[in-house]
């Protein structure tokens, strides 16, 4: 039943020594080349055709413009509307699912709803399981 404790004793007593041997300080290179260039493993060995001129995306910040994105960072929220929140929700249109689309589980038909809990049932959860052995 204590096996943990007996094992972490053990242990504490014991002498440990890490599987992991690293073989000196760790060294960050001075300088590093941020320019692109193809994988070692690349069956052409030349990079894709949209990262072929510098201009296309010379920085990350110039591709996550062009990126695709979805959420607060889209380019259509735009900071003159008032941004997040800048427009009420009655102007965004009708939320309303489209057809076979339930937002919540009591939308559907009662055979799906959330079955009540009985009175055991809330004893049991309320004790911890302890009332059904006493």
């Amino acid at each position: 039943m204590f096996a943990t404790r007996v094992l972490r004793q053990a242990a504490v007593h014991a002498e440990r020594t890490p599987s992991i041997r690293f073989l000196g300080k760790r060294t960050f290179p001075a300088s590093v080349d941020p320019t692109p260039k193809p994988h070692p493993a690349s069956p052409t060995g030349a990079l894709p055709a949209s990262w072929a001129s510098a201009s296309a995306h010379p920085t990350f910040s110039a591709y996550r413009d062009h990126a695709q994105q979805f959420g607060p960072l889209r380019k259509t929220i735009k900071a003159t509307s008032g941004g997040i929140g800048g427009t009420a929700g009655s102007e965004l249109g009708p939320v309303s699912p489209p057809q076979g689309v339930f937002f919540d589980r009591n939308d559907l038909p009662p055979r799906f709803h959330r079955q009540p809990l009985t009175a055991a049932e809330i004893e049991a959860i309320e004790t911890g399981g302890a009332a059904l052995y006493a």
